[in-house]
């Protein structure tokens, strides 16, 4: 690898312009709203942790223990805006956008359907294992290897 493929990210992170602005704009909004909660996550637990290691500390630790992980927070935001449009991870989720937009999806009555059939062996298979669990629980008790 050269130097100028090592991390494509890093020059990408100082761009302000979109990539392909107008393509696949629904799986790369749902890609960052959902990166953008997983790091609000890890702020909030940072926020925890400061709050233990601050307790003891002035009056402005509050303002400390809350900036620090919303600025984290704020951050991890920006890098993952700015991840979406990195041109090769920006095409990927293009190329998922027009992959599910040829999915077929199932109608109402077919969705109902398979629910039915799934609850319905699920169930069927939960009283076929408690029966075969009393069958041998009473046989093993008939046989002196369980004691109750």
């Amino acid at each position: 690898m050269s130097g100028n493929q090592v991390s494509p990210i890093v020059p990408e992170l100082f761009r302000f312009g979109l990539y392909k602005s107008r393509q696949g704009r629904l799986v790369r909004q749902a890609t960052f709203v959902c990166l953008a909660i997983l790091s609000g996550f890890g702020a909030f637990a940072l926020s925890g942790q400061m709050q233990g290691v601050l307790a003891d500390a002035p009056q402005y630790a509050r303002y400390v223990r809350l900036g620090v992980p919303l600025g984290v927070w704020l951050l991890c935001c920006w890098v993952a805006f700015r991840a979406v449009n990195v041109p090769r991870f920006a095409d990927f989720l293009i190329s998922v956008e027009a992959e599910l937009e040829r999915v077929v999806w199932p109608t109402r009555d077919q969705v109902i359907q398979a629910t039915i059939v799934v609850l319905v062996v699920m169930f069927s298979l939960g009283i076929f294992l408690t029966v075969a669990d009393l069958i041998w629980k009473g046989l093993f008790r008939f046989l002196g290897f369980v004691e109750y």
